[in-house]
């Protein structure tokens, strides 16, 4: 009947964000997919034929596992989007099948560079700690705007609560947004500089003797040789490159070095280069040279109240794991230095492309609008009209759905009974999602695997989800069953700091490795470097001859999640067409005016979107909003060629070398006034 914010919860005290008011209105939406579909015409013809579950079981379980004796499981990937409750189901089923060759954007564009980079270097995964008693003096905002994005439901209103001590806030964003606005330090960085931004600071707080000089002794590897390689990376040196005074980087510097404690809180935007893996190496030295890591009001480890999720990797022969696309390469996202491997996206997007370095046939799609929210739109169109078989299982029908050949109506979080450990990693609370209603034939993502995995007759991922749910339980230690869980709705699990203290770091030193001696082994440089990103104004002039505008892209939107929501009525009148933000100076000069349409173009392709013009974003830059797609329009493509900021962006080399990261900010480009109807 309707939604409301719980009083008690330690994460949201009540309040919830836009999306969560119109719970109901996604739930009994009447364009809801409620039944398995059969394509019965040509790939994106958009003709269907509605099905029975066991029809669809039995034609996916015969297409894929005859796609497996022929070519093999590596011949199979699976796809998710962002980090949703099926997510590690997509890899489980993927692992129980023999497939190493799963994937999601964001393990190499979001968190999970940040994830594996801190395990390597701190042992664990930090989080700020807004649910403690003491509160930050100073927080760091790099490349986030979590009062926007309110990422996994777990930062939104804690961050709102935090301003309301009044800490002293340092904003790092090309764009001025709300907590730029009001901060007390905006460096308004230049869309893939953070590398060099960072190792200046970290050039002034070694320099000036701003560290916390106990702690770095006793609880550091490495700091002789991190002096030695920032020394050289002075403000002076880092202005020109990032556009950021050299004052205002030593005051940010010093702000951050002298006011405890200090909390970073940072986001995705520096992950989106391909130098990602030692941008974030950089930034996070920052609250581990300050003494700021598991203090309260600090940067914390979490109490991991939900225990590791069963992921079945352990199924997978070394020969299979070897045959993941990437692994090869990128040891950290696909390979040894990963948390949970997966599959490098541009080389699983040419196996379907080109058959190399072997086939993939098969794409089995859960939950993710592939053609919005993959790199270079236009290739991954190319990619998946390749495959021989392809099933998608998502809420509703989107460009994507489109290409498959069988679609199958997934649950609403109303509608499904799971787990949620948050922060994420952290899993300071437990909480259990619990199913209230039951909309069609839809079906959780979860109870899907299962069935195709009885279905198929595999050794494994075919008990039923609960007992997942409940081994998780009973491995973080929180002696509860689901069921018991679901009385009580979430456990906040005791917290303890300083937790170093008693046995150090999980590292190979037991300390902070400010050199890694991780990175050493697996070949990649043990201390943080500053490299250009392959395209920008510096490495690629001759580019920017023709595109004189450094594009950035992604900037949260509040009504709406990555592609998602765009059908909802309420959210869309809130906004209803892709905006991108372009200085007055910048305007003018191109003959464009406040709500025009503009072409906004690089070397991959051209779109448009509606002018803001603002004083907010330097004039040498361009933001564009992601995620655009026109549910409202005709099938089968639904307007996704025309606001698609993927078909501006690069998902060619050079990669991270680590990670596979490809070019989503800091691109080169061009705009002009749109003529006509769009």
């Amino acid at each position: 009947m309707k939604v409301e914010g719980d009083p008690e919860s330690p994460l949201n005290h009540g309040r919830l964000c836009p999306i969560g008011t119109v719970t109901v209105d996604l739930v009994y939406h009447p364009d809801r997919l409620k039944h398995p579909m059969r394509r019965v015409g040509p790939r994106g013809s958009g003709k269907w034929e509605r099905i029975s579950w066991d029809q669809a079981l039995d034609e996916i379980s015969e297409r894929v596992l005859t796609i497996r004796e022929e070519f093999g499981p590596e011949a199979i990937a699976l796809g998710t989007g962002t980090g949703r409750h099926h997510i590690r189901w997509v890899s489980r089923f993927g692992h129980a099948l023999g497939t190493p060759n799963w994937c999601e954007p964001g393990f190499a564009q979001c968190f999970h560079p940040r994830v594996n980079t801190c395990i390597l270097t701190f042992g664990d995964f930090p989080v700020c700690d807004f649910t403690g008693d003491v509160a930050a003096k100073c927080i760091l905002y790099w490349g986030h705007n979590p009062v926007f994005s309110g990422p996994d439901g777990e930062t939104r209103f804690n961050v709102l609560e935090a301003l309301a001590h009044r800490p002293k806030t340092i904003v790092v964003d090309p764009r001025r947004t709300g907590l730029a606005e009001k901060a007390d330090l905006w460096l308004q960085v230049r869309p893939g500089a953070d590398d060099a931004l960072a190792l200046a600071m970290l050039n002034v707080i070694v320099g000036e003797k701003l560290y916390d000089e106990p702690f770095v002794k006793q609880w550091t590897y490495g700091f002789d040789a991190l002096a030695e390689r920032v020394k050289e990376h002075t403000p002076e040196w880092a202005a020109p490159i990032t556009w950021v005074p050299a004052d205002k980087i030593r005051a940010a510097a010093r702000l951050f070095a002298r006011t405890k404690p200090a909390m970073l809180e940072w986001g995705c935007a520096i992950e989106h280069t391909p130098k990602c893996i030692q941008t974030v190496r950089a930034v996070s030295m920052l609250p581990a040279l300050t003494g700021n890591v598991d203090v309260p009001g600090g940067w914390v480890f979490g109490m991991h109240g939900l225990g590791r999720f069963p992921s079945l990797i352990e199924n997978l022969t070394p020969e299979a794991n070897a045959k993941r696309l990437g692994a090869d390469r990128f040891k950290l996202l696909a390979g040894e230095g990963a948390d949970l491997p997966a599959a490098h996206i541009p080389t699983l997007l040419q196996a379907m492309r080109e058959g190399k370095p072997y086939p993939v046939k098969a794409f089995l799609v859960f939950g993710n609008n592939t053609l919005t929210t993959y790199a270079n739109a236009s290739q991954v169109y190319e990619s998946l009209m390749k495959l021989d078989f392809m099933v998608c299982a998502d809420l509703f029908m989107t460009p994507t759905a489109e290409l498959a050949d069988i679609v199958l109506p997934a649950a609403a979080w109303p509608e499904l009974d799971q787990l949620a450990g948050l922060p994420t990693v952290a899993a300071n609370v437990v909480l259990a999602q619990q199913k209230v209603v039951q909309v069609g034939e839809c079906k959780a993502d979860e109870e899907i695997f299962v069935a195709l995995a009885r279905r198929m007759k595999l050794e494994l991922c075919t008990e039923p989800v609960q007992d997942v749910l409940n081994a998780q339980l009973v491995a973080g230690g929180l002696g509860i069953t689901f069921d018991e869980l679901k009385q009580k709705g979430f456990v906040k699990v005791p917290f303890k700091y300083r937790k170093f203290e008693d046995g150090g770091f999980k590292t190979p030193t037991g300390k902070i490795e400010l050199y890694s001696t991780r990175f050493e082994q697996m070949g990649y440089s043990p201390l943080p470097y500053y490299e250009e990103p392959p395209e920008s104004p510096l490495s690629t002039p001759e580019v920017a001859e023709e595109y004189p505008l450094v594009l950035t892209t992604g900037g949260r939107i509040p009504f709406f999640f990555n592609s998602e929501h765009r059908q909802l009525a309420k959210l869309r009148k809130a906004q209803r067409d892709p905006v991108a933000e372009i200085h007055p100076q910048t305007a003018t000069r191109f003959g464009i005016a406040h709500g025009d349409w503009m072409w906004i173009e690089t070397r991959r392709g051209r779109m448009r979107q509606k002018a803001k013009v603002t004083t907010g974003i330097d004039p040498r830059v361009i933001h564009a909003q992601h995620g655009w797609w026109f549910p409202e329009e005709p099938g089968p493509q639904y307007g996704v060629w025309k606001s698609n900021v993927n078909l501006l962006t690069d998902n060619g080399p050079p990669y991270d070398p680590a990670m596979g990261t490809y070019q989503l900010r800091g691109l080169l480009c061009r705009v002009e006034r749109a003529h006509g109807p769009v």
